[in-house]
This record gives C-alpha cells, sequence and structure tokens, in this order.
C-alpha cells in the first residue's frame, strides 16, 4: 500500500492550485465542496473555475506562476499546469517549505493523490488507484455510485442525531453494536431509504423505549430473484440479500445469483420440482415464522417475481397473522425477462395489443386451463411452467381455434448463459423439443411476435 487513506478536514482552510486548466477545475470544485478556500494562479481560467474559486472565498492571479507564490499558510498545493517544468517547480517550493503537494501528471512528485469520491454527505467513500490509474479509479466509483442510494446520506444523518441517546440507552458497546446492527439492516434503515425519515425516527424513539431482551424482533423479506441473471437483481433485492442471517431459496434461483450471498448465511433449499416437493409449503411458511421469531433477519428468495405464480402471498399471510414485520421485493419474471433477452416482445402495434399470462400447471400437476380465452386475435401468450405440459398445451390450443401455424417458442433457462431458445409453431413445437435434452427453467411463448426473434435477437450467450 503507497498511499495511507485519510480523510482530511480542511473546512476553511487556505490551498493553492497551480493552473486553471480541465484538471485543475476538477480540483477546484473537489476542494469548494469540501468547504477549502481556494487560491488560484492561472495564465487562464475557464468560468466553472472562476466561479468556485470566488464561492470558496479565494483569489484569483491571472499570470505565470512565481516562486514566492507558495506561501507557509497553505495546508496544501495542486500543480495542475500542462507545462512539466512549472509543475515540477511548484512540486520542489511546496516541498521545501513542508506543504503537502499533488502533481496532476507525475505521482513520484506526488504526496498525496485525488481519490475518485462518492459523495452521500455526511457519508463519504473514496477509491483510489495509487495514481496507477486514474481511469480505473473513476470507473469503479462510479459503480460504486450507482449502487448506493443517495438516501445513505440521509441515513448517516440521522444515526448522528441518535448517537448520544444509544449511548445513554446501552453502556456496554456489545449492545450499542447490536442495535445499530440491527437499525441499519432493518425496517429503520428501510424507512429512510423509502423516503419516510419521519416513520424512521418514530420507530427509533419506540425501539429506544423498549427493554433491551425485546429489541431482538426478526423480519422476513420475501425477495424476487428475477429470471436467472445477478444482473438484474434489483438494489433492494441485494442489499437486504446481504443482511440476512438465513436464505430459504428456490430450485429456480441461478446459481450466480446464489454465489452473491455472504458465505457465513444459513442457506436452506426448499425447492419443488414436478413430484418432488422437497419441503411441503405449509412447512415453509413456518419455517419463516420460526426463524424471525427467534430474531433473525431471514430471505426468502424465489425465482421471478414473487407473486407472479410464485405463492408469494401463501407464504406471508401467516407472517401477517402473527404480526411479524416482513418486506415483498419485487423480481423481473420470467416472461418479462426471458422475452427481453430473446428479442421477443411481448406486445407489438403490428401483432399483439394484449398479453396474457398463465400457468401451465396447476396445484394437482394437471394442464387444465380456459382454453376458449387463451386463443384471441393480436394477443400473446405466456405460459410458465409449461414444459411437461406441452403436447396437451398445443393439442387444446388447435382443438380450440389457434392456427396450427402459430409460432411458438419454448425459452430454456432464459437470460443465463445456457439460455436457449427452441423456435417452432404451435403445432411442431413439442416434437421440436421432444428431441432436444432440455433443462429447466422454461418458458413458453405463443404468438406472432416471436417472429421478432429472428431480427432482434440481441443475448448471444455463447459470446
Amino acid at each position: 500500500m503507497n498511499y495511507l487513506p485519510l480523510f482530511f478536514k480542511v473546512g476553511g482552510s487556505p490551498c493553492l492550485i497551480v493552473g486553471g486548466g480541465r484538471i485543475g477545475t476538477r480540483r477546484a470544485r473537489l476542494l469548494r465542496k469540501a468547504g477549502a478556500r481556494i487560491d488560484l494562479v492561472s495564465i487562464c481560467t475557464s468560468e466553472n473555475i472562476r466561479r468556485d474559486i470566488i464561492e470558496s472565498g479565494g483569489r484569483i492571479s491571472e499570470r505565470p506562476w512565481q516562486s514566492d507564490d507558495i506561501a507557509k499558510e497553505y495546508r496544501f498545493v495542486v500543480a495542475a499546469t500542462d507545462d512539466p517544468e512549472v509543475n515540477t517547480a511548484v512540486a520542489d517550493q511546496a516541498k521545501l517549505k513542508a506543504i503537502p503537494v499533488n502533481v496532476v501528471t507525475d505521482s513520484s512528485l506526488s504526496d498525496f493523490s485525488f481519490p475518485s469520491v462518492i459523495d452521500r454527505d455526511p457519508l463519504t467513500i473514496a477509491v483510489s488507484s495509487g495514481s496507477a490509474s486514474p481511469l480505473l479509479a473513476r470507473l469503479l466509483g462510479e459503480r460504486i455510485d450507482s449502487l448506493i442510494p443517495a438516501s445513505y446520506g440521509m441515513l448517516a444523518s440521522l444515526i448522528g442525531e441518535y448517537r448520544s441517546k444509544v449511548r445513554e440507552k446501552f453502556k456496554g458497546i456489545d449492545d450499542r453494536k447490536h442495535f445499530w446492527e440491527k437499525a441499519l439492516r432493518g425496517s429503520v434503515a428501510e424507512h429512510v431509504f423509502s423516503g419516510h425519515q419521519d416513520q424512521a425516527r418514530k420507530l427509533l424513539d419506540s425501539q429506544l423505549e423498549q427493554p433491551v431482551t425485546e429489541l431482538n424482533q426478526g423480519e422476513v423479506y420475501l425477495i424476487g430473484a428475477g429470471p436467472g441473471d445477478p444482473d438484474l437483481l434489483t438494489f433492494r433485492a441485494y442489499r437486504l440479500l446481504q443482511q440476512s442471517e438465513v436464505v430459504l431459496y428456490d430450485r429456480l434461483v441461478s446459481q450466480e445469483i446464489l454465489d452473491q450471498i455472504n458465505p457465513d448465511v444459513e442457506m436452506i433449499y426448499v425447492g419443488k420440482r414436478r413430484a418432488d416437493h422437497s419441503v411441503a409449503q405449509k412447512d415453509i411458511n413456518q419455517r419463516l415464522l420460526d426463524y424471525a421469531v427467534s430474531g433473525k433477519r431471514v430471505a426468502r428468495l424465489k425465482g421471478g417475481d414473487p407473486f407472479i405464480f410464485g405463492r408469494g402471498g401463501e407464504e406471508i399471510e401467516l407472517l401477517a397473522i402473527n404480526q411479524i414485520p416482513f418486506q415483498v421485493v419485487p423480481g423481473i419474471t420470467a416472461a418479462s425477462g426471458c422475452a427481453s433477452y430473446s428479442g421477443i416482445p411481448l406486445t407489438h402495434r403490428d401483432h399483439a395489443q394484449s398479453v396474457r399470462f398463465v400457468t401451465g400447471q396447476l396445484q394437482d400437476g394437471t394442464v387444465n386451463l380456459p382454453w376458449d380465452q387463451l386463443v384471441a386475435p393480436d394477443q400473446t401468450l405466456v405460459i410458465y411452467m409449461g414444459l411437461n405440459g406441452l403436447p396437451i398445451i398445443s393439442k387444446n390450443l388447435i382443438a380450440h381455434g389457434l392456427s396450427a401455424d402459430t409460432p411458438a417458442a419454448l425459452i430454456e433457462q432464459g437470460t443465463t448463459l445456457n439460455q436457449k431458445v427452441h423456435i417452432s409453431t404451435v403445432q411442431c413445437l413439442p416434437e421440436v423439443v421432444d428431441k432436444q435434452s432440455i433443462k429447466p427453467p422454461t418458458l413458453l411463448i405463443v404468438g406472432s411476435v416471436v417472429n421478432l426473434h429472428q431480427s432482434l435477437n440481441w443475448f448471444q450467450p455463447d459470446l
């Protein structure tokens, strides 16, 4: 580690920037936001840097740099000119006066570097490559920036308001740690993230009034994992997974998503497949309740969206009856994800003005659908869990008036690197599929929109 990461308080402190170009302007903006008083020496200045210098309370000298420009009062100096000789001279003069210096074009002459900053005031995150690759640091900073909601700053401010109260309530360090972990990983934080700061304050106040032994109530997160691609997880889903202590997951949750969960979390498989339910539904419901009552943060992770053929409503009914706190996090349903990754729009002005979702497997394992309603003009039909019943589905759709030549697609393991799209007609698709070794999950799409697959198919997992 060539640089020691520090957060330096510069509010009201004088500093000097030599050079008012593009990089000098970026440095001035950052320093002004941190509250520094900035002086600038530069032959040319832009309107942006002039505004930052004036707002900081500093002065502008539009002329070549001189050695006596570096006064002992400066906390640090930035050399940002296009002339290496000037930058070197600035660095030498600063070091003679024991003033830290940053040379934007030469890390070997610099005492410190400027990181890429993620600003969630009062929360600040900095990423640095030690001047090896500022672009890489900025790209990584942008990545982190996209993952951290702006409300984290509000959460940090709220914590600051309550630190003294929590210290008075909990005398032991471990008790304070447990309290804050629960607040930051539970309902208090979620209220802030949802924009309900008043409710977060009321919840903190009520928790501080409770006996310590009653603060260990658990919570359940019903989370939609999406169709398979881990990049399709929502920010909230990812955040709640990381703070969970127990995860109950289904067969349709991809391994790539499971790999993102903390390895210390207790993982429990409760998946189901045709005629093989590893755990009965009522037992899953009871487990969620039992873990929450014991004080655990429990994630119920389901493929797709938990409220679209996912039995999510059944699983939280028992929690609601027992007044267990829970959250429902929607996921990208298989219909939307698989269609998008296959280049098959579910609606299109020239093909379909409506779309219908049905499940190809009822609770008793049969396929008994309202066939007359499914055969409609200008409609896309999406059938979940229709692989095993495909011959029956094909036969009944044709028998109830759907043209045998209607395009149909069976999407296998959609949105993942194992995705395969089997294209045929309603009449011939069962035969096509029968010759393949199909691995679920699958999704069936019926309608003329399937014809758009050839021209709109953008996802190439083989590449």
